[in-house]
């Protein structure tokens, strides 16, 4: 596990899209695969990244998918797809056939088998599951990722790439993939700013796996974590790895 801490948020979201292109231009005839992840935090990163960092990546060789979304129309403020659409994908010369949409809006039960069916049938498979080439996750205060919460710890080993899960505080319904396809995935990287995450990015750091989103920083092949200066508060001396 590798980590990055900067002075702050904005900066932490540069050097993520700096790193992002960087493992593009490393396999230049490489199509990649990524699932991307909702809230707040990947918000302010996809804005930079359509205002700053448009004309050097290269659009023509992504496909984007959903690490997570929450069962609501595109339209909805809640919608992940939709944040990202009015952020970037509206703005950025991505390809309309290579952007993958959970469909918030429909079955929930039923878009979870679908979509789950979708990247077996788009992504290459390795050791039985889906490989994506990067999962970019978030983390949560309570210590979730993928719309997967403390007490949800069995849809880690879920057999289905995709399921449905439930936030526990206020019953809404998302769409979330499953342990193993992120364990799978070539580059996993976490974004994770504010002092508000202190805890858990202390949790991910030192603990055990304690959380989903510590067993995933534990457990998956080639992780990064990108974070500011706040939400490293509580790891001690972390001056090697500061930019």
């Amino acid at each position: 596990m590798k980590l990055a801490v900067f002075p702050s948020s904005i900066e932490t979201s540069r050097a993520l899209i700096l790193r992002l292109v960087e493992l593009m231009n490393e396999e230049p005839d490489r199509i990649f695969n990524i699932a991307v992840s909702g809230g707040n935090t990947p918000a302010l990163m996809f804005d930079l990244w359509a205002n700053e960092y448009l004309d050097i990546t290269p659009w023509n060789r992504m496909k984007i998918y959903w690490v997570d979304e929450r069962c609501v129309p595109p339209e909805d403020s809640d919608s992940n797809y939709g944040m990202m659409r009015n952020l970037l994908l509206g703005i950025a010369p991505i390809p309309y056939e290579n952007v993958f949409r959970i469909r918030g809006e429909a079955k929930p039960v039923k878009e979870a088998v679908r979509y789950s069916e979708l990247v077996k049938q788009q992504l290459p498979y390795r050791l039985g599951w889906p490989e994506f080439d990067i999962v970019l996750l978030g983390a949560g205060d309570d210590g979730h990722t993928s719309s997967i919460f403390p007490g949800q710890e069995n849809l880690l080993t879920s057999t289905s790439s995709y399921v449905v899960s439930i936030h526990p505080c206020n019953g809404q319904k998302r769409i979330a993939m499953t342990g193993y396809p992120i364990l799978n995935a070539r580059h996993v990287i976490f974004l994770i700013t504010g002092k508000n995450k202190a805890d858990v990015v202390e949790e991910i750091c030192n603990s055990g796996d304690t959380g989903p989103a510590a067993y995933i920083a534990h457990h998956a092949q080639n992780v990064e974590l990108f974070i500011d200066k706040g939400a490293a508060s509580y790891i001690g001396d972390v001056s090697k790895e500061i930019h």
